[in-house]
């Protein structure tokens, strides 16, 4: 681990805030108030780094008046055992998103665009339908707009344009789509490339000199090597095998920044001062109220969260606080400020294993805050928090396929474990809710548990809502395989429909961010990645999830003796496997 404190960086540190009273008086005992946090934090990451094996990680710490630490740990490159610096540029992805909100409203300040505004009066050649209502520039900062999640701003053809799939401003679906649309806002309104715009409009005025806008050639011998699962066909199991990442190039206003620990601080010092730094401020304080306001309820942060304009804002203890987190192919990151205490927190991890560094940056929080106020340390969370589940006896029984297999689920200390073939195996949950099964009978998708909801005809992975106690486990679904609960015999397993089985299959895209992903049968339903629900909404034409309103669709193409051999998804072509 490289850490450095950078209170001990006295004149540099301390002349970029000399203008706040008080300052100087009492930095000598931050620091050393703080130094405790620090060391436990510290025990923290190197536990947690080995428990979700993370190649290496890099963290920023700071508060409204002053840089407090950037530190790095573990591994850039494994083979070489070439250790994290902080100077060494770790990709943010949605993180830039914040970013983005900021020119945004620097633009509406200047009196350039009017948020309320429909996009097409500023980007009239904007390729998309709207059959429900116009997209304000507001949809798109909120993620309300109802447009798919992923596309191209530039789709391929006309019949490829995104389609809006709910009103506009009525609910949240989280749009890398309608922030890369922001970034050629940006670029129309301010005559420079969104990478170009960000330099000089934040990176620059922050003194974030270290920060590329854009991932690209030049960029390229800065940024730490990175790492993905082996396999990009299936679920990564936690330590499964991990091979460098290839470059890439993004320029996409969606997560286009790479950036250090040092600078990410000063941009969360601007922010937890409310859009002010040193050399005057980002935006208004009016402005900055725009930003960090919760215009919509944002479910994907969490049951309290909701977002502003670019951030996700909700409460950590009582605290306001701002947040965000960052998924690019090969780099996950998170930030978190608390308004309240005037304390921040970035860590970003090169890999891509399905998880964001939160635990990190949250507890980093929590400590400095407890720190500070003189009172009880914040306890320490588990390293790895996908081990445990709530009420693990829910789960338990033993489990039959209609072909006769049979697994059993046991529980111990808040554990699930499968049992089949004699071999007992531990389950890990992911960030969906489901499970992970180290296991060749297992191992090619996640493990679903449906639970039985409004009674036990309809199996749902859904609570009971309405009594608030977790319904009963009907079956245990793993791809195209069913194994029904032996509490649930008045359900039954459906014959697979030969209609359906035409579609079925394994597809790729060229795409990183895409890989592989698999289309399964069953219960004559078809799952994508035996997850999410294939709902026929047209001729070949499916909805992706059970909700009514998502956006997401899927549809099977170019068809040869009545199979397809395309399967558009995600805004891309994926061709199918036929060797797999």
């Amino acid at each position: 681990m490289h850490a450095i404190s950078m209170n001990r960086r006295s004149f540099l540190s301390l002349a970029l805030s000399a203008a706040i009273p008080g300052l100087l008086k009492t930095a000598g005992a931050r620091a050393a108030s703080i130094e405790p946090a620090m060391r436990a934090l510290d025990r923290f990451v190197d536990g947690y780094r080995a428990a979700m094996n993370a190649p290496g990680l890099t963290l920023g710490i700071a508060d409204a008046h002053q840089t407090l630490r950037v530190a790095s740990y573990g591994y850039s490159d494994l083979a070489a055992k070439t250790k994290v610096s902080t100077s060494d540029l770790f990709e943010i992805g949605s993180i830039t998103k914040s970013f983005v909100g900021l020119v945004v409203l620097q633009l509406h300040e200047q009196g350039k665009l009017d948020l309320q505004a429909p996009i097409r009066s500023y980007l009239p050649w904007l390729s998309m339908e709207t059959p429900f209502g116009d997209v304000l520039i507001h949809h798109l900062l909120t993620h309300s707009s109802g447009m798919p999640e992923d596309g191209p701003v530039f789709p391929p053809s006309l019949n490829r344009r995104p389609r809006q799939a709910f009103a506009p401003g009525s609910e949240f679906h989280y749009c890398n789509w309608g922030y890369d649309v922001l970034g050629e806002l940006i670029a129309a309104l301010d005559g420079r490339p969104w990478p170009a715009a960000a330099t000089a409009r934040i990176l620059a005025p922050l003194g974030m000199t270290q920060t590329a806008a854009a991932i690209s050639s030049a960029s390229r011998a800065r940024i730490a090597q990175s790492y993905v699962p082996l396999h990009d066909d299936r679920p990564y199991p936690r330590h499964g095998p991990l091979v460098p990442a290839g470059a890439l190039t993004v320029e996409d206003a969606a997560g286009s920044i790479a950036s250090t620990p040092s600078d990410m601080a000063l941009y969360m010092r601007m922010i937890l001062n409310g859009g002010a730094f040193s050399g005057g401020r980002i935006v208004s304080e009016q402005t900055f109220k725009l930003f960090s306001s919760r215009h919509i309820a944002a479910p994907a942060f969490g049951p309290e969260a909701g977002y502003g304009y670019g951030i996700a804002v909700d409460e950590l203890d009582g605290h306001r606080r701002l947040r965000h987190t960052g998924g690019m192919v090969s780099f996950m990151s998170a930030i978190h400020m608390d308004l309240d205490a005037g304390i921040g927190a970035f860590a970003s991890i090169n890999a891509q294993l399905g998880y964001r560094p939160n635990p990190v940056v949250q507890l980093a929080i929590r400590l400095l805050r407890s720190a500070r106020e003189g009172t009880k340390p914040a306890p320490v969370p588990a390293f790895d928090e996908s081990e445990a589940v709530e009420a693990p006896s829910s789960y338990e029984g033993v489990y039959t396929a209609a072909d006769g297999r049979r697994v059993e689920v046991s529980a111990s200390e808040a554990r699930l474990y499968l049992t089949v073939g004699g071999q007992r195996v531990p389950l890990q949950r992911n960030d969906e809710g489901n499970f992970v099964a180290q296991h060749p009978q297992f191992d090619l998708f996640p493990l679903v548990f449906e639970r039985a909801s409004q009674g036990l005809e309809h199996a749902s992975s859904a609570a009971d809502a309405k009594s608030g106690a977790t319904a009963p486990v009907v079956a245990l679904a793993c791809g195209p395989d069913w194994y029904l609960h032996s509490g649930a015999q008045h359900l039954r397993a459906l014959e697979p429909s030969p209609e359906l089985a035409r579609y079925t299959g394994q597809y790729y895209s060229e795409n990183p961010w895409n890989g592989q992903v698999r289309v399964v049968q069953r219960q004559r339903q078809l799952w994508l990645g035996g997850t999410d629900p294939l709902v026929p909404i047209g001729d070949h034409l499916f909805r992706v999830g059970a909700r009514p309103s998502s956006p997401e669709t899927a549809e099977f193409a170019d068809f040869v003796d009545g199979a397809p051999e395309v399967l558009w998804f995600d805004g891309g072509a994926f061709r199918r496997i036929r060797a797999a």
